[in-house]
């Protein structure tokens, strides 16, 4: 790569992660697009992105856990099955349509914008007082894992909806969760994706920004009201969705 593609891809990847970090959120496909675009090839670049997320969102979860914003029971319930879903991704990568699964993956990206949007919690409650639905939990993590091994994403943009609705978590330990369960993802789909090829130059350039990145966006993160925090969620949500639709519509 010209030096100029690597400033600029760092550059975006900082900024990707800043957005994703408020949102305990990695954006992973808004950054495939520039991956793809630099890589050797589609299967390289999926390599290459998904590693990247899982930097950016190890630091996110670093940030979140000194603030407190980490539920250790809903880790343990989503991450295992989370990283069994990626290697088992990973490995299948290519093996269905990069289009429609793309698709799908928006339509439903979209819709958990319009579930968090319009998310209201009774006043006092904090989730479920018996804390996170394990089987949930499990099927969440499981699938979701699967569905961003086979794309080279970490989905949390798909996983935080469900954390919220469908787990019952509190939307804060949802968010700084959600960023370590990413990083979970992101270790199975880079282990999984060993067995291929991952441009390690394009991981090199993006991984630091990243992580800087993730980091300035999880210490916005406790600045926010529960409401506002559901705000920021749903509008990146919105963006995280069209952005795999558009990438659905390139592919």
């Amino acid at each position: 790569m010209e030096p100029l593609e690597i400033a600029l891809f760092a550059l975006w990847s900082f900024a990707v992660a800043v957005a994703g970090g408020v949102a305990g959120l990695v954006l992973g496909n808004l950054r495939l697009p520039a991956t793809v675009l630099l890589a050797s090839s589609p299967a390289a670049a999926a390599g290459a992105n998904v590693a990247i997320s899982g930097v950016a969102a190890l630091a996110a979860a670093l940030a979140h856990l000194r603030a407190g914003r980490l539920d250790a029971r809903l880790f343990w319930l989503m991450g295992p099955p989370s990283i069994a879903g990626g290697v088992a991704g990973g490995l299948l990568a290519g093996a269905l349509p990069d289009r429609a699964l793309l698709a799908a993956i928006a339509a439903v990206v979209l819709y958990g914008a319009f579930e968090v949007a319009r998310h209201r919690r009774p006043e006092g409650d904090r989730g479920d007082p018996e804390g996170p639905h394990p089987a949930a939990a499990v099927v969440t993590g499981a699938g979701i894992g699967v569905l961003g091994g086979l794309v080279g994403l970490i989905l949390g943009s798909l996983r935080l909806p469900a954390m919220i609705k469908w787990v019952r978590a509190d939307v804060a330990a949802a968010v700084g969760t959600n960023a370590a369960i990413g990083f979970c993802v992101g270790v199975g789909g880079v282990a999984g994706h060993l067995a291929g090829v991952i441009d390690w130059e394009l991981v090199a350039a993006g991984a630091p920004s990243s992580v800087a990145g993730a980091l300035l966006g999880a210490r916005l993160t406790g600045r926010l009201s529960e409401r506002a925090l559901l705000r920021v969620v749903a509008a990146v949500l919105l963006i995280s969705g069209l952005g795999i639709a558009l990438a659905a519509a390139l592919e």
